[in-house]
């Protein structure tokens, strides 16, 4: 496999920069976009998170910076050495991979994997690559099924011919090349069981469309074929998900992004997805009351927090849904669907809520 020369050569850039403070007599220092909470922005221009102009600095002669200085520089050149050999790496190998003593000392360059996940955070911005251009992926956790035919290192891939698992979605899709797609929308979910039952039904293929999943909080690859998904193929993107606070913040994280990833917001976030369920609004016309759940303390904290954020603040249509659960004081799981039938959810819910263009924005 060919290695990726820009991502190698930003890092010997690095490298470069810090021989030359050393040769000039300076401290080494390296600058970057400070990641803190009051330097996270809402653009209400472009309708994502970024970061502002805040910046912050990390020299190696500063008893407050060494190690994360030395952690970082540790994560660079191993994603050299990956980008070098053109192999990749997940984030828990890179912990091992960086996990020693230092010499003539008991301290290790990272004692667990949240320091070197930071480290790379950290280069990420240093560096205005993403860990995937710099060889280095998180676990799989996701699935697509429908009438796409792909390119993959090599493979022909038909998402609409992998039997019940359907194609599992990898970390990296930024090589991914789309032969065809036949497609009128997308819909994901953030419960692998539902679109097992939608894949089942074969929703996707009476329905025209691609439904994807991934288990829970949505992960950076579904977020970016998502992205690639809507922005080159004009592909309306519906959000599935639980009629409770953390269903919510699924779908504002997905359109508008998140503090984590304030940095990454260009490739993750998308602008044209809509919220297509569950809603208050189902409670009522599908009678769903007797299989609510009762909020517990959490739920109202979270709940009180999304709807103060400021791209929902002047929202009436998400204020009324907001008002509705502290007022029902439950939320509901899109599972209780099948309480109508087993195809409830693919025959008619879907279908009908779609075709009337019941979404919130």
């Amino acid at each position: 496999m060919k290695a990726d020369k820009k991502p190698a050569k930003k890092l010997e850039e690095l490298g470069s920069k810090l021989v030359a403070d050393i040769n000039k007599g300076k401290n080494p220092t390296i600058e970057f976009s400070s990641r803190t909470l009051s330097n996270v922005v809402y653009d209400t221009k472009t309708k994502t998170l970024g970061l502002g102009e805040k910046q912050q600095q990390r020299t190696f002669f500063n008893v407050g910076h060494a190690k994360k200085f030395l952690q970082t520089l540790e994560v660079a050149k191993i994603s050299k050495n990956l980008l070098d050999v053109g192999k990749h790496a997940s984030l828990r190998d890179v912990f091992y991979m960086a996990k020693r003593t230092m010499h003539d000392s008991s301290i290790n360059v990272v004692d667990d994997q949240v320091e070197s996940d930071k480290a790379l955070e950290d280069l990420e911005l240093i560096t205005d690559l993403s860990r995937e251009q710099l060889n280095i992926n998180a676990n799989k956790m996701g699935s697509v099924a429908g009438n796409v035919v792909i390119e993959d290192s090599g493979d022909t891939i038909n998402w609409a011919k992998l039997g019940s698992g359907g194609w599992s979605i990898p970390s990296n899709v930024e090589d991914i090349e789309f032969k065809s797609i036949k497609a009128k929308y997308v819909i994901y979910m953030e419960k692998q069981a539902v679109w097992e039952r939608l894949h089942e039904d074969k929703f996707w293929e009476k329905q025209n469309c691609l439904i994807v999943t991934s288990q829970g909080q949505t992960t950076r690859g579904i977020r970016r074929l998502l992205q690639r998904l809507s922005q080159e193929h004009d592909l309306p993107i519906y959000v599935l998900a639980d009629f409770d606070p953390w269903g919510f913040y699924i779908y504002s994280v997905l359109k508008f992004g998140s503090i984590n990833l304030a940095h990454m917001s260009d490739t993750m976030t998308l602008q044209n997805a809509r919220f297509l369920g569950v809603t208050a609004d189902d409670v009522a016309n599908y009678d769903l009351k007797k299989h609510f759940i009762k909020f517990k303390d959490v739920d109202l904290t979270r709940i009180k927090q999304i709807s103060d954020y400021d791209w929902f603040k002047k929202n009436k249509e998400w204020q009324r849904q907001f008002k509705m659960m502290k007022d029902f004081g439950a939320k509901l799981e899109i599972q209780a669907l099948s309480s109508k039938g087993i195809t409830f959810i693919s025959e008619k819910y879907l279908p009908e809520k779609i075709k009337k263009r019941e979404f919130l924005d």
